[in-house]
């Protein structure tokens, strides 16, 4: 464009908002809206942490671009010098046919992220409080770890605002964003009314260009586009205590883990004093962002119990000090979403971060702010056109 665009972008969550922010460095002007604000507990960016890795298996770009991400994170912690992402290590536990293990390792190696494949033996005696049993051999990452999720959404957004951005808390109110036919996007905020009515309306936004990055909303707001493709699942997340006095299960002693013999169970040791996080990374059932009352599941935590036993057995009867519900949103392929609106070229749809899409923000971010200013297409595993061949 040879002004200076308008874009707004729907969403300040990991996508959302890490857009908005390169769009901006890169001289565009920008709108952030979110209907209840970055890090919200409705939002797939909330809770406290978010485990950082770079094994995915084999045929994935997610690997590089975790490599890239990991980079900019570290970038922007020295230049905010605040602290979101902890080193801790990131520990994969698998049997000896485990494919996703196996495909791992020439793609982590391409995209220089260190890491030491692992025999049994080594495993059980680096990590003596975990039992090992049915486990073959483990993948271990020792640069990689979590992040803060939260706080660093919220970051972002302060971030973009002291860099000159508009942020806006607002929902859309829209109902044919499928049309691509509108040219305003109406939006639930309020503002005053005319002189004589004195009454209140939702205002409306126009620019040139939409980013639509609405994490497990957007099936709902695109519901012949993406709903078809697209599904926000319910995720229980459990935190146990740790044995008072006992550092075996806080960071530093043991690593971030994933476990792919038993199903996917995952885990981040104590930190911050919220105790022992695991959750089944399996899917949930379908869940409504909005509406969903996030209660966990007695089956979930029955299980999560009787995993924890086993894998764990320091932990045997450990307390739950703390549950979070939040949800997925997945494609039906596991991919992301990244293109335009088949039916208007100046709205871009950016979405299906699934369980592990908040790592990639800024590299996702860096990504897909170049693509909507320099006019681009993103690659053929990206776009919508996938879900009709």
């Amino acid at each position: 464009m040879a002004t200076k665009p308008h874009i707004a972008v729907i969403g300040a969550g990991a996508f959302g908002g890490w857009t908005a922010l390169y769009l901006l460095r890169a001289g565009a002007r920008v709108t952030l809206l979110d209907a209840w604000g970055p890090g919200n507990s409705r939002s797939s960016s909330g809770g406290e942490t978010r485990v950082i890795r770079g094994a995915y298996g084999p045929d994935q770009p997610y690997t590089k671009l975790a490599a890239r991400a990991l980079d900019l994170w570290k970038q922007h912690e020295a230049q905010w010098k605040r602290k979101f992402f902890f080193p801790i290590g990131v520990l994969w536990i698998a049997e000896d046919d485990d494919a996703f293990g196996r495909g791992s390792l020439p793609l982590l190696k391409d995209a220089g992220i260190p890491f030491e494949q692992l025999a049994v033996n080594e495993l059980k005696h680096r990590w003596p409080q975990i039992n090992f049993e049915t486990v073959a051999w483990g993948i271990y990452e020792p640069h990689s770890g979590y992040l803060l999720a939260r706080a660093s959404a919220q970051a972002v957004v302060e971030q973009f605002v002291a860099e000159g951005g508009e942020y806006r808390q607002a929902a859309v109110a829209a109902h044919d964003l499928d049309s691509g036919q509108w040219k305003a996007l109406p939006l639930t905020d309020v503002s005053s009314g005319d002189s004589a009515g004195g009454t209140s309306r939702g205002t409306s936004l126009v620019a040139d260009r939409y980013v639509f990055a609405c994490g497990p909303w957007l099936g709902k707001l695109f519901p012949g586009t993406v709903g078809p493709h697209f599904v926000s699942t319910k995720q229980d997340v459990f935190f146990f205590g740790t044995p008072a006095g006992d550092p075996r299960y806080n960071e530093g002693n043991v690593p971030v883990w994933g476990d792919h013999s038993e199903h996917f169970m995952y885990g981040i040791p104590d930190n911050q004093g919220r105790g022992f996080k695991m959750a089944n990374d399996t899917r949930g059932p379908e869940f409504d962002p909005t509406s969903g009352q996030r209660l966990v599941s007695e089956d979930r935590l029955a299980e999560a119990r009787r995993y924890l036993a086993y894998r764990f057995p320091g932990m045997k009867d450990a307390p739950l000090v703390e549950t979070r519900v939040c949800q997925y949103e997945n494609t039906i392929d596991h991919n992301f979403i990244v293109d335009r609106h088949p039916a208007n070229a100046n709205v871009w749809i950016l979405g299906g971060g699934s369980g592990h899409g908040f790592k990639h923000g800024p590299a996702l971010g860096e990504m897909v702010a170049s693509l909507v200013l320099k006019d681009e297409t993103a690659d053929s595993l990206y776009r919508l056109a996938r879900f009709r061949s």
